[in-house]
């Protein structure tokens, strides 16, 4: 078919339109069940519909099912249909597009006012020769109802003072450094179980438990033993049970792209030089090895001599590596790995990984480092999620900073959720701070509010919430790193008690109403202007809403009710403070406090 060259003086911009048959606007959700995304210019069309049929059945007359808009952002509109898989798992489709005064074909070959014929075989037409049932990407299924907790190990308790290092300070001695060791342990995070089921997270995230010279164990000496000074084997073994007969699951930091300059393969690198039979697993520019003034050998970072990098790409390294993640999983049952610095590893280890991983556990979690766009590394065949920072960036420029409007929030967001496949969204790791960022709190210049709202904001979004240890109780910290990393108080006269009281009702909320996990995500309100904010979460009959007030005024919003489905009549019961909020006259109207928010139920 060729391009009907009449349509060039439309008033459609064909040019923002775009769509291809892979990748997050076109996949398997599941083994029978396809999604298909369109992307147009916003406000642009008036309505998409999707064609389809059986490329081998041409004489059949193509179905008609029409599409819905489900996103927006600053520039485009994104249109999605989720369709059964036929029986015969042979798909080909074209849309049709209709801004209200133009009508175009959109298919493979480009654009035309004229229908493609279905008796053409290939072009113009997206096909799916065949739609295969293991290319649904598969996630673990208890992942898409985790909330995590991370810890830094070595200031969270200090449970076994017998085996607190030599040079360990009183707890919470401050100013901390890096080199300051307070004497945080297994033991103690076990001692804390208590807590942690009292606050309702199901999954713990461990930063490195390895043995390791420094505080925070990313340079590891010994990949098969636990750092002395955090406990043993038998110690973790009994941590990981108790977390399992708590319903807890608990995962691992993976440090796979570097070693620390300890380890011993590359201490024999260091000893024999050029002899060494490991010379292979580093990148060496020069002997004998030197640290400074620059390293004679590459590391992660710019120049760290202490962690020196891993040549992944070789065979002897990928398997040690690869036989590192697998023993831990069979030796003490953990449930999976954060990989720190996933993107700077190639993508075939993660291949590997992923294989020799899923055969230990196939309900094991791989969560990745990737501080930008994840996408390549959430094909299926790598990650199964990753480090949402772009998630806390938003956040926090919205909540924190009072960077944006609530109508560059909600885009922002939006562009974000359409860069990945909908399961993906489902199990992303999203922080407001970890051991690598300020404390939220402090971002917020102590506005224990401000952060209220963000908190209420991130337990009812889609993906994973995660609270870094102490944020739920106000613990603050700016500056160096190490003033994010400090020691956990457990003084409850210096808690925030009122922060860690809605971070439980959050947490419950979240895990009794199944639609905050289940459901999808509809925005329904952005001012600009107040900086309101509403969407609903849903999912078949059952309907949230949520509002959030993020000014320091107080303010009145409206909200259609042929936006959100509720009846024209209903009390709605608000889940954090049981206020009764009625619709009338086709409409929810809410007040809502300074730096507030809502979260409004029909039961």
């Amino acid at each position: 078919m060729s391009i009907d060259r009449s349509t060039e003086d439309c008033d459609m911009l064909r040019e923002a339109i775009y769509h291809k048959p892979w990748g997050a606007y076109a996949y398997l959700l599941e083994s029978d069940r396809l999604s298909i995304t369109l992307r147009a210019k916003k406000e642009d069309l008036r309505s998409c519909q999707l064609f389809h049929g059986d490329p081998w059945e041409p004489d059949k007359p193509l179905e008609k099912l029409q599409m819905r808009r489900v996103a927006a952002d600053d520039l485009y509109d994104y249109f999605r249909i989720v369709v059964k898989v036929p029986a015969s798992r042979r798909f080909r489709y074209t849309m049709l597009l209709d801004d209200g005064s133009e009508q175009l074909w959109y298919t493979e070959a480009g654009f035309s006012s004229k229908q493609p014929q279905t008796k053409e075989l290939g072009l113009p037409f997206f096909e799916f020769l065949y739609l295969r049932e293991n290319d649904a990407f598969s996630v673990p299924r208890w992942a898409k109802k985790a909330i995590f907790y991370q810890i830094f190990p070595e200031r969270f308790c200090n449970g076994d003072k017998t085996n607190d290092p030599p040079n360990a300070v009183e707890w919470g001695t401050l100013p901390a450094t890096h080199e300051t060791f307070y004497g945080g342990d297994l033991r103690g995070i076990m001692e804390k179980l208590p807590y942690l089921v009292n606050l309702g997270i199901s999954a713990i995230y461990l930063t490195p438990i390895f043995s390791s010279p420094s505080t925070h164990k990313y340079d590891i000496k010994d990949y098969y033993q636990i750092d002395p000074h955090f406990g043993d084997l038998a110690t973790f073994k009994q941590l990981v049970q108790k977390c399992h007969e708590l319903g807890i699951r608990i995962i691992l930091d993976g440090v796979f792209d570097h070693c620390g300059f300890e380890f011993w393969v590359f201490q024999d690198v260091v000893q024999k030089g050029p002899k060494s039979e490991y010379g292979e697993w580093f990148r060496i520019y020069s002997f004998p090895i030197k640290t400074h003034p620059t390293p004679t050998y590459e590391t992660w970072g710019k120049n760290v001599w202490n962690l020196p990098r891993f040549r992944t790409s070789n065979p002897e390294v990928k398997e040690y590596l690869v036989d590192v993640a697998v023993y831990w999983i069979k030796e003490t049952d953990i449930d999976g790995w954060r990989l720190d610095t996933a993107s700077e590893v190639d993508h075939d280890f993660w291949r590997e990984f992923r294989k020799a991983v899923k055969a230990a556990k196939p309900e094991a979690l791989i969560v990745g480092e990737v501080p930008h766009d994840a996408s390549l590394w959430l094909e299926g065949d790598q990650l199964d999620s990753a480090m949402n920072y772009p998630f806390r960036d938003i956040v926090v420029d919205f909540f924190a900073k009072s960077r944006m409007t609530a109508g560059d929030f909600d885009a922002r967001l939006a562009r974000l959720r359409m860069q990945y496949r909908e399961h993906v969204n489902e199990v992303l790791y999203n922080p407001l701070g970890s051991h690598d960022t300020p404390r939220f709190l402090t971002l917020c210049d102590g506005n224990a509010e401000k952060m209220m709202c963000a908190l209420i904001f991130q337990m009812t979004y889609i993906g994973m919430p995660v609270i870094y240890y102490g944020d739920e109780i106000g613990m603050s910290g700016g500056g160096s790193g190490e003033d994010w990393r400090g020691g956990m108080i457990w003084d409850e006269t210096r808690q925030n008690q009122k922060l860690l009281d809605l971070c439980k009702k959050l947490i419950s909320i979240r895990k009794t109403q199944s639609v905050m996990t289940n459901g999808d995500f509809t925005t329904v309100h952005a001012d600009p202007r107040s900086n309101t904010y509403a969407y609903l979460r849903h999912h078949d009959d059952k309907r949230i809403l949520i509002a959030i007030n993020n000014s320091p005024e107080t303010q009145h919003i409206t909200i259609q009710n042929e936006k959100t489905g509720f009846p024209p009549e209903l009390v709605l019961t608000d889940l954090l403070g049981e206020d009764k909020h009625k619709t009338s006259d086709g409409e929810i109207r809410l007040l809502l406090k300074p730096y507030s928010g809502v979260i409004l139920s029909e039961h």
